[in-house]
């Protein structure tokens, strides 16, 4: 049959079944349309079921209604899309995590992005690291984890238990002293309901992987060892010394300009060498200048003028509790800054507070990014240390971390116990073991030791003890309840600490300038809204130009741009020469996309002045080659040769047969190589090296003998190849797995 009579029997063919797939896709649709035309309730079930379906239909043939499938993917792992809608559930999983641990549904950007990252790591975990896991017959059991988790916390555990706000042990799982408790932390666990056994349940998956990796890590380790013979030239390599002569034409001897290279010369040079210029992951560049936001001298005297009108008002208050109040009214944030300091800590930069009276108002200073006023709230003598023992009646249960009472239930039971101990009807011992909720000092008789002011114990339980006296019984109440406290002892020296208030204004720009600052910068970017009128105003106007090079899709930060997701966002979308301007917290910033690296080998042009660089040097190379051999020719004298050719004699002596460096020359592999090669006595050839085209002579080799036992030198070697292993080895796996990370265009 004629090849054209087969090509129209397969066209009829294929379009009998484009019409028979486009029948049935009718056909479905017709009968989804009467369902939804009878009934009410099934409309958002036959919607889902439609999209599905049209979904299905473009996916099976290739083809998107977004216009690629890239756009279902946030990235791809050995050539494996990881579907969108799939992250962002496991995302919002962990947030919700999260607000369930904060008690808020807040999630700032920075905690967001924490968890798109972590998100993305179980990804490459499961899809990378752990088969490897499998491979090689790796198992974690559930008792190493509970060892982990529970009996004894790794560090990751604190961490995920501490409160982000205060940078402490959340409460109820907190000790007196700050520090973890491991029974309020293990029945937290055996009790954990909801959303607080998720929680668990993460932080014993993420302990498994950590066991996981360390075991992995450690076999890899155990796989890697140094053999007599690799120990045996390691020892000779960093005890051995050489001595040479060698005679050198630098590169730099002859000037770039004076060396002409045709574009066939940097074209061959750039297809020989293709290998230096292969870029193994997806970067960006940008040129920017910066139009910086900062408080002009009339911002500067407003703000003086309000602090001394705070100042006086502040000298006005006449108790701690209107302090407090006004602090929290007039300083930044709201933030109330009332702290005991001693003269080693003291922050006022006045040395008449010593002697001041309480209430006395210090400053405003301009102190840079503030002004701050001090007032000084009180003076107490306190002692150096003291020794202390309590019952806690707690408003939480320890085992639960229920509400077990009140806090004014918890106060009346505190002044009935105050009140039987000191009419002696029951002892401080029995209350202690019968009573206290304090699990953590209760087989101690309640009693945490000797402590002073640097200890982690919560103001009011310190300063109970530090500023007490020896016998007495007191009710204190703090964050965890009431305390029955008695001062057991006290130490003989004591000193004065100091209780400063502090109120700070930040010295910002009001918005009249930064609006004026934008409006420069918005002018500048609207006139030069191209690369090349970019790169003539900076040049015209004299302007700082900024680089910021090797920027990845899933960079957040910058180099002086913090929160620059936006800017990097543009830049994955932006063509080369296109200009944009950005607003950041303390300046505005016109950028231009000065350069783009896409992984793979990179083209000549974007490479084109590091490829004649490189090419004039090759150049040199060959007539500094051709030089040598023509004015030197067989001469194995570096006298002769230095005389021949005009140069020098350089002399390198008791060199470290492991060295990279050549003194007066710097780094220099191939010298220390070839000298590394050359029998004592004998004079190599005229080589290319990474300075120029040398010549040298080795004169001698001193020798180190070569201890016996070569122990040391052995674990010395295994360390350093050890340390490499535990990154190198997850490196190569993650380069392996072709991975194209995207998740940052969730965000």
């Amino acid at each position: 049959m004629p090849v054209i009579k087969i090509l129209n029997e397969m066209s009829k063919e294929k379009n009998i079944q484009q019409q028979v797939d486009a029948d049935k896709k009718k056909e479905s649709t017709s009968i989804l349309e009467k369902i939804r035309r009878r009934t009410g309730l099934l409309v958002g079930i036959v919607g889902l079921a439609l999209v599905i379906f049209i979904l299905e239909s473009l996916l099976g043939s290739g083809a998107s209604i977004f216009g690629g499938n890239d756009q279902m993917s946030i990235g791809s792992i050995h050539g494996k899309n990881i579907d969108r809608n799939d992250f962002l559930a496991k995302v919002e999983n962990q947030l919700n995590i999260i607000r369930q641990q904060k008690q808020s549904n807040d999630i700032d950007d920075a905690t967001r992005g924490q968890v798109l990252d972590y998100v993305w790591q179980q990804y490459v975990s499961d899809m990378v690291i752990k088969p490897q896991y499998a491979k090689v017959g790796i198992t974690v059991g559930e008792d190493e984890v509970y060892e982990r988790v529970v009996v004894h916390p790794v560090p990751t555990i604190s961490q995920r238990l501490t409160d982000q706000k205060t940078g402490k042990i959340y409460e109820q799982l907190a000790a007196a002293d700050g520090s973890l408790d491991p029974a309020k932390f293990r029945q937290f666990v055996q009790n954990a309901t909801g959303d607080q056994e998720m929680f668990v349940k993460q932080m014993e998956e993420d302990v498994k992987n950590m066991r996981y990796a360390e075991k992995y890590a450690a076999l890899i380790r155990k796989g890697l060892y140094t053999t007599t013979a690799e120990a045996k030239e390691g020892f000779k390599a960093q005890n051995n010394k050489i001595s040479f002569n060698y005679v050198i034409k630098r590169f730099d001897s002859v000037s770039d300009s004076t060396v002409k290279v045709t574009d066939a010369d940097i074209q061959k040079y750039y297809n020989d060498h293709t290998y230096l210029f292969l870029n193994t992951e997806t970067t960006r560049k940008i040129e920017y200048v910066s139009f910086d936001v900062l408080p002009s001298p009339s911002d500067i005297d407003t703000l003086s003028k309000q602090a001394f009108r705070i100042a006086q008002m502040f000298k006005e208050n006449k108790s701690l509790k209107e302090d407090s109040a006004f602090i929290a009214a007039e300083s930044e944030n709201g933030t109330v800054n009332i702290q005991d300091m001693t003269k080693k800590t003291m922050i006022v930069r006045d040395s008449s507070i010593y002697t001041a009276a309480p209430g006395t108002v210090f400053g405003p200073y301009n102190e840079g990014a503030y002004f701050k006023i001090y007032k000084l709230e009180a003076v107490n003598s306190i002692a150096d240390s003291a020794r202390v023992r309590h019952i806690l009646v707690a408003i939480n249960d320890p085992q639960t971390q229920q509400p077990k009472r009140s806090l004014a239930g918890a106060k009346k039971s505190a002044d009935s116990l105050l009140a039987l101990i000191k009419d002696k009807k029951v002892s401080f011992d029995t209350l202690v073991k019968t009573y206290s909720d304090d699990g953590g000092s209760k087989t101690n008789g309640g009693d945490y030791g000797w402590f002073d002011e640097n200890k982690g114990f919560v103001e009011p339980f310190k300063n109970a003890g530090l500023m007490g006296t020896k016998g007495n019984i007191s009710v204190v109440e703090t964050q965890f309840g009431y305390h029955i406290i008695e001062v057991l002892d006290l130490s003989k020296t004591k000193h004065n600490t100091y209780k400063v208030a502090q109120i700070f204004k930040m010295i910002a720009p009001s918005d009249e300038t930064n609006q004026s600052i934008f409006a420069q910068a918005n002018q500048f970017a609207g006139e030069n809204n191209t690369g090349e009128l970019f790169d003539k105003a900076v040049d015209a106007k004299k302007l700082t130009k900024r680089i910021g090079d090797n920027i990845k899709e899933s960079d957040r930060q910058l180099p002086a741009l913090d929160n620059a997701k936006e800017l990097v966002r543009w830049v994955y979308t932006a063509k080369k020469g296109d200009v944009n301007i950005f607003t950041f917290a303390d300046k505005h910033v016109v950028a231009k996309l000065a350069g783009i690296k896409n992984k793979g080998v990179l083209p000549l042009e974007d490479v084109m002045d590091e490829v004649k660089t490189l090419a004039i040097k090759d150049k040199k190379a060959q007539t500094f080659l051709a030089e040598f051999n023509a004015k030197a020719g067989a001469s194995k004298d570096v006298n002769d040769i230095a005389t021949k050719l005009g140069l020098e004699v350089k002399k390198q002596e008791n060199l470290p047969l492991a060295s990279h460096n050549v003194e007066g020359l710097g780094h220099d592999d191939v010298i220390m190589g070839t000298a590394n090669g050359t029998k004592a006595g004998t004079t190599s050839k005229a080589i290319e090296g990474d300075n120029g085209v040398f010549v040298l002579n080795v004169i001698s080799i001193t020798e180190t003998p070569v201890p016996a036992d070569l122990k040391m030198q052995k674990m010395q070697m295994d360390q350093a190849t050890g340390g490499r292993a535990d990154y190198e080895v997850f490196g190569a796996l993650k380069e392996l797995a072709n991975i194209e990370d995207h998740k940052s265009r969730v965000e």
